[in-house]
């Protein structure tokens, strides 16, 4: 206030409105606006003013906001479609608001309890024996190591858990989607689906941030009709079989280095023909992995079609993750983007949503955020 006034008393004595506005730190359309203020109000005019616009556009009057808050004080468990019709019947010649506005009012008063949101960290999935070939395979990348040009390898690896037989070794250069997709295309190519694939809990066999910590990778999976199985964290002995072979790979395979992908891709290649067919396994009775391994009677025939005659609708998500339920659009996850999922109204405006034999979660129209459940992979879609 005293720097206004200041400024204000050294223009009315004839100092330029320039000299003036760059002297106290100012642009001249501040100087201007002080100015102006002063000479439409007076001193009053220099004054801070409050931002606060003197109406809301949307504010509701006063009657029809106490009426909402004592429907509700009174009816504890209504929400906001039936205070709405209560609205309705009450007030006739005014407009009515709609059902947002209406739990707007609730939120602001504290008359809405709010869920709050969990993160869900990786915890592993139950793990079954494997105890016949294709039942179960493992895979991992093997930790990194430098080529000789200088280049980082990351070998993708995939066992099967019963016959301990080495499906694939490939040297890659990073843990990318894109590439775990094309190895494991060509593997079920030639071997055929398992029943089930256990891996830990990264990149690209999982995601950290997406819904129940799923990848696309992971999808595809289950599209495929493989079940998921994950590892706890931080607990690599549940996948024990699996690096124990990693330390012969290491130990053969790895120590030196190669020079390039190609070379290094061939010491892999030939590892596993000694692995499978000329080393012998004490837990197999000494027999060699190829002994006791055979190819998967479930051939690998591309995506099959889902449908959901139990549902409301079936519906593709979208590529940013979306589901579109009219003009609403409800946040999903991007890991499902192209992927037929099938909703129910289960309840007014609740609706389930599904995903092969999984059900994933609730929304609601009003919120248009999901909920999941606690356990994907457990809980069955039920024909009702």
């Amino acid at each position: 206030m005293d720097e206004r006034l200041q400024f204000v008393g050294r223009r009315l004595a004839g100092e330029p409105m320039a000299e003036l506005c760059r002297e106290f730190g100012i642009s001249r359309k501040t100087g201007y606006k002080i100015f102006d203020r002063y000479q439409e109000c007076g001193v009053h005019g220099l004054t801070d003013r409050s931002r606060r616009p003197y109406r809301y556009a949307n504010q509701l009057p006063f009657q029809v906001e106490n009426y909402i808050l004592n429907v509700k004080r009174e009816h504890a468990s209504w929400g906001a479609r039936k205070i709405r019709e209560r609205l309705t019947r009450r007030f006739s010649g005014i407009p009515i608001p709609a059902k947002s506005t209406i739990h707007a009012v609730l939120d602001r008063h504290g008359l809405v309890e709010r869920r709050s949101r969990v993160r869900r960290r990786a915890q592993g999935t139950p793990l079954s024996l494997g105890q016949q070939p294709n039942e179960l395979w493992c895979t991992d990348y093997k930790g990194e190591f430098l080529l000789g040009n200088g280049q980082y390898c990351y070998p993708l690896t995939v066992t099967d858990h019963a016959s301990r037989f080495l499906l694939t070794c490939e040297a890659l250069s990073s843990t990318r989607e894109n590439y775990a997709f094309t190895v494991f295309e060509r593997l079920f190519q030639e071997r055929g689906l398992p029943a089930g694939i256990r891996s830990d809990n990264g990149v690209p066999f999982a995601s950290a941030h997406a819904l129940f910590n799923l990848s696309k990778l992971a999808v595809w999976w289950l599209r495929l009709g493989i079940a998921i199985e994950r590892i706890k964290p931080g607990a690599p002995q549940q996948n024990g079989r699996h690096e124990r072979m990693h330390l012969t790979l290491k130990k053969e395979a790895t120590k030196p280095a190669a020079a390039n992908f190609l070379q290094q891709q061939a010491r892999f290649d030939k590892f596993i023909e000694l692995f499978n067919q000329e080393r012998p396994h004490q837990a197999l009775d000494m027999k060699f992995p190829a002994e006791v391994y055979q190819p998967s009677p479930r051939p690998y025939t591309g995506l099959p079609d889902i449908d959901y005659p139990f549902h409301d609708k079936t519906i593709v998500v979208t590529r940013c993750g979306r589901i579109c339920l009219g003009n609403k659009k409800i946040n999903f996850s991007q890991v499902f983007a192209g992927q037929a999922v099938g909703i129910k109204e289960v309840h007014d405006d609740i609706w389930l949503v599904s995903f092969m034999d999984y059900d994933l979660g609730y929304f609601d129209l009003e919120t248009r955020v999901l909920e999941p459940l606690e356990n994907p992979f457990g809980p069955k879609v039920s024909p009702m």
